[in-house]
């Protein structure tokens, strides 16, 4: 039985080991970045707000459930963003594993035939 080597469009064996590099995930990079700044941001604004600004107790426990109401709804857009981007590539997986699919079909055949 032989075995066929899989080439790819420049004719190069994959077994050379001259693959393509993968395209980094700027998306996911970006969000978990985003994610980051914001909960640091919020800290650091809570303790500089505590520090310069004293207020009574019932003000500053209606500051607060301001401020994280506003953080809940950007996390909220942001999950809801993430999710987006996740159905996106679970599409484009699906399709990438089509085309591998047609692409190996001849192969699958004469291998099969001989």
């Amino acid at each position: 039985m032989m075995h066929v080597m899989p080439i790819d469009e420049r004719g190069v064996s994959m077994r050379e080991g001259k693959y393509e590099p993968a395209e980094p995930t700027t998306e996911s990079s970006f969000v978990g970045t985003a994610i980051t700044c914001l909960l640091i941001g919020l800290g650091a604004g809570a303790v500089l707000g505590f520090l310069y600004a004293p207020r009574t107790g019932k003000q500053m426990r209606k500051e607060l459930r301001h401020q994280f109401d506003s953080a809940k709804d950007t996390l909220d857009d942001w999950k809801g963003d993430a999710r987006n981007i996740a159905e996106e590539a679970l599409e484009r997986g699906s399709q990438i594993a089509d085309e591998i699919k047609e692409r190996v079909a001849p192969l699958i055949n004469n291998i099969r035939r001989g």
